[in-house]
């Protein structure tokens, strides 16, 4: 025998069944409940009837045994009716015409010797009744039970019939309700495949506030920043090849040139034209390194899986202080203001942004120029560690952009560096809960910030 498992059927074909089953389950139960009850209350009646008839009979006339044998039985209305006298002896005396007396048992004896009131039941497909009629007596009446018998089959035939056809309009009600449940459902699915077969991210329509419709929302703001996601990524990598392309064409031109000044008969190269040269490719390559090392941070768009411990603020900025001094020589000096100042957060990505932003002052700093370091605590739970310097400053119009990713203002195209270290600055601000922001310093140079959450370092501990 093989069983056929339902999950081989579609959701709509499952819920059309289910709502078939639990139709057929309440059809079953509610035509059993109507049966019994139909039957209950149908015997009920004819036992009533039965007992009124006896009742009355016991107490005329036909209680009398010299008139029992020349009453016919139609005095009682009914042709298939039995009567009969049972005395506490056992005797029994029966109507006029009547081919046999009811049945008779020892229930209808005990109510002639006074036991019982009266008695019901049923016997050789009769209703057999049986009161008191004094002295010693009881009148029993019996009643055929054909025509309530026919009447319960006839019930009991219509309830299933129009129980299967109950089955039938809810497992089509159930169908229909599973089609119009689930159109969102299949259009998530076609649009799935849609996204899988073409790539395009096309939202769906959402009609309703359901929890399908608050699926299909869900489905559409995924869709959406998945196509951001591939902007972002085109975006990167267009810039990144632009970025790219400087560096690499002069890098092959000087090398070229080198090589072919290597050739036999070539013209021999000054010396000084070779040092220029292969400065040039020296720093060409480490303008590339620096690129290359700056568009890998910055791909992670997602905060790597690192450690985050306890970071004292002002051990980062010291390190990066030191190895921005190095690089700048005795030219460049710094005023620095610090606080001490504990977060949580990556050591690492903390001191590589306040390295960007000293680095920034740096460049754009004029020889004997100074930049300015400061921590300032706004309250005790948050700090901004902001970056003066002592050159032309940031046009209004640019500050908002500064951060953004390959961005360079017009003053700044023949610059050195990727146009990517402020970005970074941004992406380490963002994910240790921090932001960022451009202003004009009162020297009248650029004033970049970084905010930072934590606290300071100096206060109690928290009991």
């Amino acid at each position: 025998m093989t069983t056929v498992s339902l999950e081989r059927f579609s959701l709509r074909a499952r819920i059309g069944v289910l709502a078939a089953a639990v139709a057929a389950a309440a059809v079953v139960l509610v035509s059993a409940a109507a049966f019994f009850i139909v039957r209950s209350s149908i015997l009920a009646t004819l036992d009533d009837n039965l007992l009124d008839r006896a009742t009355s009979a016991a107490q005329s006339s036909l209680a009398r045994p010299e008139l029992l044998a020349t009453v016919p039985s139609e005095i009682l209305g009914a042709g298939d009716i039995k009567v009969a006298l049972l005395y506490s002896s056992g005797l029994a005396q029966s109507a006029e015409g009547q081919a046999s007396a009811p049945p008779l048992s020892d229930a209808e004896l005990q109510v002639a010797r006074g036991a019982e009131t009266q008695s019901v039941r049923s016997a050789a497909g009769y209703r057999v009744v049986a009161v008191q009629a004094g002295e010693g007596r009881a009148l029993v009446i019996a009643q055929k039970e054909e025509a309530t018998r026919a009447v319960l089959a006839e019930l009991g035939t219509a309830l299933p019939v129009i129980g299967g056809i109950g089955v039938v309009l809810a497992g089509l009600a159930g169908a229909a309700v599973a089609r119009a449940g689930l159109r969102p459902v299949q259009r998530l699915t076609e649009a799935t495949e849609r996204v899988t077969a073409t790539g395009q991210l096309t939202p769906i329509t959402v009609s309703g506030s359901d929890e399908l419709a608050r699926l299909s929302q869900s489905f559409n703001e995924m869709l959406g920043a998945l196509a951001a996601s591939q902007e972002q990524q085109r975006r990167l990598v267009a810039d990144a090849g632009h970025e790219l392309r400087t560096p690499l064409t002069s890098l092959r031109t000087n090398l070229e040139l080198l090589s072919a000044a290597e050739q036999p008969g070539a013209p021999a190269l000054p010396r000084e034209d070779r040092e220029e040269m292969l400065t040039d490719v020296r720093a060409q390559v480490e303008e590339l390194t620096q690129l290359i090392g700056d568009l890998t941070e910055l791909a992670r768009d997602d905060a790597p899986q690192a450690a985050r411990e306890p970071v004292e603020l002002v051990d980062v900025v010291e390190r990066a202080l030191e190895r921005v001094r190095r690089r700048a020589g005795p030219d460049t000096g710094f005023d620095v203001t610090l606080v001490p100042w504990t977060l949580v957060g990556e050591a690492a990505a903390l001191e590589r942004a306040v390295l960007n932003l000293l680095d920034n002052a740096v460049k754009w700093s004029p020889p004997g120029g100074h930049v300015r370091l400061r921590m300032v605590a706004l309250d005790d739970w948050t700090v901004v560690i902001e970056v003066a310097d002592s050159g032309p400053g940031i046009a209004e119009a640019d500050r908002p952009h500064v951060f953004e990713r390959f961005y360079r203002a017009d003053t700044s195209r023949t610059m050195p560096g990727s146009g990517l270290g402020l970005a970074i600055v941004r992406q380490v601000a963002v994910r240790h809960g921090g932001a960022v922001w451009a202003d004009k310093a009162p020297e009248g140079g650029a004033l970049l910030c970084l905010r930072l959450p934590g606290r300071r370092a100096d206060l109690p501990a928290l009991g």
